[in-house]
């Protein structure tokens, strides 16, 4: 850590147009996992998630519901809120744009842009997905006639890349027969109006250059490679406010434009830390936003670009995730996502076996399909029959031949397997791919079992002679569920909890304590079965 500078960890602030779903709990899940990592090590960290509160997409649902936007924007961040504890996210903070914190620190964001003659008026031309909240180019959008095709095919949208040429097309020809990837169902919308515009053609070769010298502050490569040819095609000059809606930040000075979702949602990161106040700076620059795969081009193009442009500090790292699909199908809101219902899940089997099962089951470096049968068979071998298994076990040995008492032994040939297993999840946590670190706890769990086949303590304990050696195997086994409680506490963390105490612990071991880690004299018990099958 440097000094006393917090590890700053943030995930994309979630738009107030609807309830939470799978895609979302995916980020925040992650992002979580990622911090008790960083804490388990001995960071301080401040996490910070939150809602995006402006914009055409707000206006329209609170219309729907007949309701102020502020009264339906309340309300989704309720859920929201409710949501993240059910899950058990643990951020320090949950900013919303609608905060007077946030609006100030937008409209000194602006001020700042506006002193480096970054912003100037203009008129735009030009069509809008509505979902994205966003303008688009030709080289963004797809056809409706190539969606088709690719709906025959069977790949779906997700694999369908942008670019068309529109020359020669009409206004009405535009809408007609062409669409956002990542929006298809929503059809676009012409937009003509005179804004405020960003100059962030200006920054095309800085950003170029930042990736040259910074690689690591785009991640992973695949993302990087996908922003640095954005970056050689050339930037536009961008539109940053709305005229003609009501809803969101007054630009300051021109109170009949609103500031543009993107300036406005970006600077959350900001706002939430206290910018402009000179005690953001314990916090700033972030050390890693969290994002979807989608938003790339916003955080790696357009927010260091204005960071550039007010004099602030770039983030260290952005990480672009990918996403989730169930059946074939994104899961979002607006593109199917209500066949995957997010508070069923997590009633089914708890929260941490969903968590379990979402970063075990996909990258987070990638893509990964989810379905409710591979959470059967995920949660069932590695949670029920592995871990679960071992747990009981284990604990239930060391009632039966030591009185609950863990005893002292000396270190075994599964000793060695459990100082290996936390090399590879710390190489991996480190590296933020969080399906091989719970990879490496599980396969510890499959050692220590193979490990109790092996040394027969049932065995051991009906010859006295072997005391010594029975000692030993169940020290060994302890030492192999204190680690695996830690290693697995990111990704279920009431479960590695409960677990921990089970074994004497108040809480698991910051991993730089599992070298050394000793046991011995320590009461355990057994409880409630940790993972129940799902027969029973």
């Amino acid at each position: 850590m440097r000094g006393d500078k917090y590890t700053y960890l943030t995930t994309a602030i979630d738009y107030a147009n609807g309830p939470p779903h799978i895609g979302h709990a995916f980020e925040k899940i992650g992002a979580d996992a990622m911090v008790r990592y960083r804490r388990l090590k001995g960071e301080q960290v401040r996490f910070v998630i939150g809602m995006d509160e402006h914009g055409l997409k707000v206006l329209q649902s609170a219309e729907a519901a007949g309701v102020t936007p502020q009264a339906w924007a309340d309300g989704i961040a309720s859920k929201f809120e409710e949501m993240w504890r059910a899950l058990g996210i643990s951020n320090d903070d949950f900013i919303r744009t609608t905060q007077p914190r946030h609006h100030r620190a937008v409209e000194v964001m602006i001020e700042r842009m506006q002193a480096a003659d970054d912003l100037y008026r203009g008129k735009y031309e030009g069509l809008y997905c509505v979902g994205c909240e966003a303008f688009k180019t030709d080289a963004e959008l797809v056809s409706v006639a190539t969606l088709e095709a690719a709906a025959e095919a069977g790949t779906g949208a997700d694999g369908v890349a942008g670019g068309v040429h529109s020359e020669g097309l009409t206004a009405e020809e535009r809408v007609a027969r062409l669409r956002c990837p990542i929006h298809p169902s929503r059809q676009l919308v012409w937009s003509q109006e005179e804004n405020w515009f960003f100059r962030l053609s200006r920054y095309g070769e800085r950003l170029l250059k930042l990736l040259a010298e910074r690689p690591e502050f785009v991640q992973p490569e695949s993302r990087r490679n996908e922003i640095r040819r954005v970056l050689e095609g050339g930037l536009e000059d961008i539109s940053v406010s709305r005229s003609r809606l009501g809803w969101g930040v007054p630009w300051p000075g021109d109170p009949e434009h609103t500031v543009y979702v993107w300036i406005d949602a970006l600077t959350n990161y900001l706002s939430a830390v206290g910018f402009p106040d000179p005690g953001y700076g314990q916090f700033w620059p972030a050390d890693v936003h969290v994002i979807g795969k989608d938003i790339t081009r916003f955080h790696c193009i357009y927010w260091p670009a204005m960071l550039m442009s007010a004099e602030v500090e770039l983030p260290r790292t952005v990480w672009g995730h990918g996403f989730v699909t169930f059946g074939g199908a994104k899961v979002s809101k607006s593109e199917g996502g209500a066949r995957v219902d997010l508070t069923e899940l997590v009633e089914l089997r708890g929260a941490d076996a969903l968590r379990y099962f979402l970063l075990r089951e996909v990258p987070w470096n990638g893509d990964g399909e989810i379905s409710a049968q591979r959470y059967d068979e995920r949660y069932t071998s590695d949670l029920a029959n592995n871990l679960g298994n071992l747990v009981n076990r284990v604990i239930s040995m060391i009632e039966r031949y030591r009185e609950g008492v863990v005893p002292p032994g000396a270190q075994t040939a599964l000793d060695p397997e459990i100082a290996a297993a936390l090399v590879r999840y710390r190489g991996a946590m480190d590296a933020n791919l969080l399906q091989q670190g719970a990879a490496a706890a599980i396969e510890l769990g499959q050692a220590a079992n193979a490990f109790v086949g092996d040394r027969a303590p049932w065995n051991q304990a009906k010859d006295p002679a072997l005391a010594g050696e029975l000692d030993a195997t169940l020290a060994s086994l302890a030492r192999a569920l204190a680690a695996i409680a830690s290693m697995l506490f990111p990704f279920m963390p009431a479960k590695m909890t409960d677990l921990a105490s089970r074994l004497g612990l108040e809480a698991p071991l910051p991993l730089e304590s599992l070298a050394a880690l000793e046991l011995a004299g320590r009461r355990m018990h057994k409880g409630e079965v940790l993972f129940p099958r799902p027969q029973e």
